[in-house]
């Protein structure tokens, strides 16, 4: 378990690959620092760090005001201001036998659709799909649905922590009905709680909500139900198994709330865990099945005994379903066991065996410097692409799992450095997001191109959804959102 310094707003990949350009991200010191700390013991509080300027927080209460909304067209529609929901919604989804595989889909079958223009979606900061096809939206203090058949979305205003003030950052799809909402928390001095009662527990993290039956949205629950069991150390001793009700903290041992900002998420499309969710934080990642989390794992790296690990960017699903995270400095890759539980299990590492441990790219930087990783893909062929927000796409080669370096290859013809995003399409292409350059292709003979039918200098999000027929590639841009069908 580990204590550092702060988080702020953050990028999608893979399934999901978002970047945050209308919030603006918080300043922040050189360096990030994570300091390994005793099980049991307290920490002092002068070794965490200080929080970040300014960046809108409100320093009395960890919130944050609300951003701009975004460039979100009026309602128009029926939207409500929700509630708080009180029956736990739908179940919690199991992910055991990867769905029935593409379905037939209610939306639009041409190859280009801009849902902006026709859906009147305006242009929000962040989209996510449910399983039932249902386009969720997100932009500042509101939550949009666009449900099939509708003409316009369904809008709710300050659902969950935005009641409470904190700046949303990202939306992820869950089950039918169900979205997830990322919140911004400002990181704590010292992040070891002494009582589950302590008010910073619920500051930020993550709100579940849902679409009900009647056409409304409400706020299904804040995300705090901890799937850790006790286990035994094999010294007798047992990890903490945390209470309830207290946000998302860490789960070996719920006294340390440290993953307070979700800076990115991906929602898992198939395979055994179809329709989990993992949430990047300033922390590391964390894992959820329906109401349920387990919380984290993080690839980081040492420098005089002290233990740093940066702000998770990028979180992605690769072609086998092993889990790809990548933060400002390093990346991993990680096996999920089934069981949910074990998320977090390091030893034995047979319980989520590591293809890559914890690495960097010497070719893009030395490891003290950030390489400001923001996606992290596998294409169909079994490569792997790695995008930063400086340095470029680069295709990564493992030389082996425990290695602290990994080679990387820098992929050249794209007209600009700054990568915003990444999406890996069953056709063995790489779609690749731009800071300013479009939407660019990479297909399956590595031949680069920019997409022309997308209206937007800069892309905001990608996700990639093989359950539709043919499948679906939604492009969030500054322009608004625009869905490509048969990759």
């Amino acid at each position: 378990m580990i204590r550092k310094l702060l988080g702020a707003c953050g990028a999608v990949v893979v399934a999901v690959a978002w970047a945050c350009n209308d919030s603006p991200e918080p300043a922040r010191p050189e360096q990030e620092v994570d300091l390994e700390h005793p099980d049991a013991g307290p920490l002092p509080p002068d070794d965490a760090g200080t929080p970040p300027p300014d960046a809108g927080q409100t320093p009395e209460d960890g919130g944050t005001q609300d951003p701009p909304d975004a460039g979100i067209e009026p309602d128009g529609g029926t939207g409500t201001d929700g509630g708080t929901g009180t029956d736990g919604g739908t179940e919690p989804d199991g992910g055991t036998d990867g769905g029935p595989g593409p379905q037939t889909d209610p939306w639009p079958k041409e190859a280009s659709v801009n849902y902006t223009q026709r859906f009147g979606v305006g242009s929000p900061q962040s989209v996510a799909v449910d399983d039932a096809f249902n386009i969720w939206l997100l932009a500042g203090n509101r939550i949009g649905v666009l449900r099939p058949g509708d003409a316009q979305p369904l809008w709710a205003s300050s659902l969950g922590q935005a009641s409470r003030g904190f700046s949303s950052t990202v939306i992820c799809g869950g089950s039918a009905g169900r979205a997830y909402v990322g919140y911004y928390a400002q990181e704590l001095d010292n992040p070891l709680r002494s009582s589950y009662q302590d008010s910073a527990f619920l500051e930020g993290d993550l709100d579940a909500v849902k679409l009900t039956p009647e056409g409304t949205l409400v706020l299904e629950e804040h995300i705090t139900r901890s799937f850790r069991r006790n286990r035994d150390q094999g010294d007798g001793s047992l990890t903490w198994n945390p209470p309830n009700n207290t946000g998302i903290r860490n789960s070996n041992d719920w006294r340390f709330d440290e993953d307070r900002a979700v800076l990115s998420c991906v929602k898992v499309m198939r395979g055994r865990d179809k329709g989990e969710v993992y949430i990047g934080t300033n922390h590391g990642v964390t894992r959820i099945r329906g109401l349920d989390y387990n919380s984290h794992r993080h690839p980081v790296w040492f420098e005089d005994g002290t233990q740093r690990a940066g702000f998770t960017y990028a979180v992605g699903i690769a072609q086998d379903g092993d889990v790809l995270m990548a933060n400002d400095w390093t990346f991993g890759i990680v096996t999920p066991n089934e069981d949910l539980g074990l998320w977090d299990a390091m030893n034995p590492k047979v319980l989520n065996p590591m293809k890559v441990e914890s690495s960097y790219l010497p070719e893009v930087n030395p490891l003290p410097e950030f390489d400001f990783w923001r996606g992290f893909q596998q294409t169909k062929d079994g490569r792997y692409y790695l995008a930063s927000k400086d340095y470029g796409l680069w295709e990564m080669s493992i030389l082996s799992r425990s290695n602290p370096w990994q080679k990387g290859t820098r992929v050249q013809g794209l007209p600009t450095q700054g990568l915003t995003a990444l999406a890996a399409t069953d056709d063995g292409s790489l779609f690749i997001g731009t800071a300013g350059s479009g939407l660019w292709r990479m297909d399956a003979n590595k031949n680069l191109s920019r997409v022309a039918n997308v209206p937007g200098r800069t892309v905001k999000q990608l996700i990639y959804d093989p359950n539709g027929t043919p499948a679906m590639l939604y492009v969030l841009t500054d322009s608004g959102l625009t869905v490509l069908r048969g990759y």
